[in-house]
């Protein structure tokens, strides 16, 4: 039955891909003198509509949850603003438009050299015969697998103090809300995108899978950072991450810093699963919603930046000027 349920979706969105493609985004390249690039054309219209499907879905269903039961009232609305932009060019293509043309096609000419010298494809889920033969099962094979992958790209951005200098632009938000997942340093956002991407073809994650794999990851994080007093329970905090899981992540002094000292380390860093922080003890589930940012900020007044490429100036002059102390 589930399985039903998850192709009538996949039809559903190809289909809406298709419409969305020969409508408006064939006749542009077209038009562009593009028509050579027909085919990365139409993978990006699929990032584009999972953006514009994930956007609708912030503020139809999570935007009044914050509305109804928020943790904090937004008092700097200008600092909100910026964290939308940041969503806008990552959820309507601009980012993922750039990759495809730059670092992304490198990667993508690399795999197929490797094809070409007979180096064989590999397909992780298929060390599970019987168990992966659904597309739901491989799903969730992929889903688990990437989950982890993610925690441990998200404690190296806490331990390493040249990565931490990046990342803390994504925990300077004194006012999280939905729309804080995409507020990070380009640099960063590279970084993390190239290793995923790179991974994903090393074991065999099909186009398809990738998309929706992100797509999930991406809206979950949304609401996971939603500015909404959320709790799933004792057991259902176990089994996802929640807004109070993440929250505490985000939390000053906790989240990113280890036992009270200015140190790097931190707690609850798992992206959909809370699983890797249960296994690897960086699991905090105190029942306590705190100011969110980080130390420096209250301590010693460091400025982040106010607007977007404040801050991506910020982030450089961090990451270059920065000794190897937190």
């Amino acid at each position: 039955m589930f399985s039903s349920f998850f192709e009538m979706i996949t039809d559903a969105f190809a289909s809406l891909q298709m419409i969305l493609f020969e409508n408006l985004i064939q006749p542009v390249a077209f038009g562009a003198g593009a028509g050579n690039l027909l085919e990365i054309a139409f993978e990006g219209t699929g990032w584009l509509l999972v953006g514009i499907l994930q956007i609708v879905i912030m503020l139809v269903v999570i935007a009044p949850l914050e509305k109804w039961r928020p943790i904090q009232k937004v008092t700097d609305a200008s600092e909100v603003k910026v964290d939308v932009i940041y969503t806008l060019i990552h959820r309507l293509g601009l980012f993922k438009l750039v990759m495809f043309f730059t670092f992304e096609n490198i990667v993508e000419s690399c795999f197929g050299m490797l094809r070409l010298e007979g180096f064989p494809t590999f397909h992780l889920d298929a060390f599970w015969p019987g168990v992966s033969d659904t597309a739901v099962c491989s799903f969730v094979i992929y889903l688990v697998v990437f989950d982890f992958i993610n925690y441990l790209i998200h404690r190296g951005q806490h331990q390493h103090n040249r990565w931490w200098a990046l990342h803390a632009l994504h925990h300077s938000q004194r006012h999280m809300t939905m729309w804080t997942d995409n507020r990070n340093h380009l640099l960063d956002d590279v970084l993390t995108t190239l290793l995923l991407s790179i991974l994903a073809k090393l074991m065999g994650v099909g186009p398809g899978q990738f998309v929706a794999l992100v797509a999930l990851s991406q809206l979950s994080e949304n609401f996971q950072h939603a500015n909404f007093k959320c709790s799933f329970g004792w057991l259902g905090e176990r089994m996802w991450v929640s807004p109070k899981f993440h929250r505490l992540h985000h939390s000053i002094g906790i989240g990113h810093e280890s036992a009270g000292r200015q140190t790097l380390g931190g707690h609850n860093f798992g992206v959909l699963l809370p699983w890797w922080d249960m296994i690897f003890h960086t699991a905090d589930f105190s029942d306590r919603y705190d100011p969110t940012g980080v130390r420096d900020q209250v301590e010693e007044g460091r400025d982040y930046g106010d607007g977007f490429w404040a801050q991506q100036k910020s982030g450089l002059i961090r990451l270059f000027s920065r000794s190897t102390q937190p």
